[in-house]
């Protein structure tokens, strides 16, 4: 961390561990073109690597400009996912069991699953646009790395606090919601040279 104005660690702050179906939320002065601001849900977490999707980086484009003539009327925002494998296409969701090979994740979201049925449940419109997030790329880490970075102060961990899908504003809508110090890190400015 480059700047940090407060009078205590972030890394304080934190009384959970990692692991599956938590956030990581970047602290307020991470500079990172990635993970600037990000919010990132935890899809695994093995003794060895964590992997996850950042929910709050909408890209300048759409399910139909990056998949044409495959879906009618689905036309929805894809999400940065993070640097990882970053000419994917990833997605999650709240379909449950209804889509096959679909892997839990926490409460109702799950990831993936079979592509091919995702197409016809959507194109019979049996999939809500509020029910699925796509995503270009994923966001990974050694178990180590992750653990080395939120010591120097680089990630929250959260529980899932308030809604998560399609949300930009995630990042200060977690933290405000957390209250007391978390609250107080959602009003720090993007640049605080600026201000």
């Amino acid at each position: 961390m480059i700047l940090n104005p407060l009078n205590y660690k972030i890394a304080d702050l934190n009384k959970l561990t990692p692991e599956k179906g938590l956030l990581l939320i970047a602290e307020p002065f991470m500079v990172d073109s990635y993970f600037k601001r990000a919010v990132v849900l935890i899809t695994s977490y093995s003794e060895k690597e964590v992997s996850g999707f950042i929910l709050n980086k909408p890209l300048k484009t759409s399910l139909c400009n990056i998949i044409p003539n495959e879906f009618e009327n689905f036309d929805v925002p894809i999400y940065l996912g993070g640097p990882v494998d970053s000419s994917s296409l990833f997605f999650i969701h709240t379909l449950g069991n209804l889509l096959e090979d679909s892997k839990h994740i926490y409460g109702n979201i799950f990831w993936g699953g079979n592509f091919e049925q995702l197409k016809i449940m959507i194109n019979n419109n049996e999939v809500d646009k509020s029910q699925i997030m796509f995503f270009m790329g994923y966001s990974g880490w050694s178990v180590a790395q992750l653990n080395d970075e939120i010591k120097e102060d680089s990630w929250l961990i959260s529980n899932i606090n308030t809604p998560i899908f399609n949300k930009k504003t995630l990042w200060y809508k977690v933290l405000r919601k957390k209250g007391g110090k978390y609250a107080m890190l959602s009003n720090f400015p993007e640049n605080p040279t600026l201000n």
